[in-house]
């Protein structure tokens, strides 16, 4: 039976980079992202459409989670969970948007929860979930409260969703400024500065960060784990 794994963010950056790489080595994919038409848009050119197109697309809004469990209705089976969906948030203490930093605390921690219940019995026991943080739990900046808070809520939902859902596997992967990021694209001061904080001296890469999931997708010792991909930041 050929493999299927749901991308929730899969439809811009890492998420969809992963999507076309899994899609390329013939594994039933479904991305998800707000907007059903884009998603739809999305999984068409990753080689989807028709009856026997491998990528599909469909509509689910982490910061809605009450609609998660039915927009995720006719998925009888998972072999992977990656949930890379996320709001951008930069929101200081002294000019706070709570609405922002709601829609982003919902997202990754309600959200994901909501996403991973939804679907505890059918993914498959041998399967894995993937989460995503980011570099802000370790390296706070003015403006990062509730991402770097959150992020560190990611590792703790990798400690708990493991022994929940065990034998599932369950991980969670913190990139850092990804180079080729379209987020990124243009933004050359970030980059640069990015660049210089780390070790290696070179940006990761979005191919970077999909090797690492894979890894920590199919690896079957890999659980419980929070993988650092940065280049190695000072």
């Amino acid at each position: 039976m050929t493999s299927q794994v749901l991308i929730v963010g899969g439809t811009s950056g890492i998420g969809r980079e992963l999507a076309a790489a899994y899609a390329e080595r013939g594994t039933h994919v479904v991305i998800a992202g707000r907007d059903s038409a884009r998603a739809e848009k999305v999984a068409a050119d990753l080689g989807g459409g028709g009856d026997g197109g491998r990528v599909r697309g469909i509509a689910v809004d982490l910061s809605r989670p009450e609609g998660i469990e039915k927009a995720l209705g006719d998925i009888e089976r998972v072999d992977s969970v990656v949930l890379a969906g996320m709001r951008r948030d930069s929101n200081t203490i002294g000019d706070y948007d709570i609405a922002g930093a709601t829609e982003l605390a919902v997202a990754k921690l309600v959200g994901y929860t909501t996403v991973v219940h939804a679907l505890r019995s059918r993914i498959s026991p041998t399967g894995s979930v993937l989460l995503f943080g980011g570099l802000a739990k370790d390296m706070p900046y003015p403006g990062s409260t509730t991402v770097t808070t959150v992020n560190a809520g990611v590792m703790g939902l990798v400690a708990t969703l493991s022994r929940e859902l065990a034998p599932i596997r369950v991980n969670a992967i913190h990139p850092g400024v990804v180079g080729d990021s379209p987020y990124w694209a243009g933004n050359e001061p970030v980059l640069e500065g990015a660049r210089k904080r780390t070790l290696t001296g070179v940006l990761p890469t979005m191919r970077d960060m999909v090797d690492g999931s894979f890894f920590l997708l199919h690896n079957p010792a890999a659980n419980g784990v929070n993988l650092s991909l940065n280049g190695g930041v000072v």
